[in-house]
């Protein structure tokens, strides 16, 4: 019998643990990693509906969303990522999605 994979490891504690953020984060993770890019996307929308909104949810979904060439979603996942980063006093994460949407901007409106 084979050992449990990390993704099985982090479905099983989610099931004790349903609303964890990192979990649920670390799951949304696990299925970019898999390919399987609309759950993940969906992993992270509802991670940045929370209250409060996961800060990292924000830049991880504009990455996925820049490979999968929907800038103008990345864009704004970017824009109200630094919103909510600077509400949580989260500069440096504040400024990791600056940087990246300064570098959409030069790939053309």
């Amino acid at each position: 019998m084979n050992a449990p994979t990390r993704r099985e490891k982090i479905e099983a504690m989610l099931v004790d643990e349903p609303n964890d953020s990192f979990l649920r984060y670390s799951l949304a993770l696990e299925q970019r990693k898999a390919g399987e890019h609309e759950e993940c996307l969906a992993g992270f929308r509802s991670l940045m509906a929370d209250e409060p909104p996961y800060v990292a949810a924000f830049f991880m979904s504009a990455q996925l969303l820049v490979s999968l060439d929907r800038i103008d979603e990345a864009r704004t996942a970017l824009r109200d990522g630094i919103e909510v980063a600077r509400t949580q006093g989260d500069n440096h994460a504040a400024g990791e999605m600056s940087e990246l949407l300064m570098t959409l901007g030069q790939l053309g409106e």
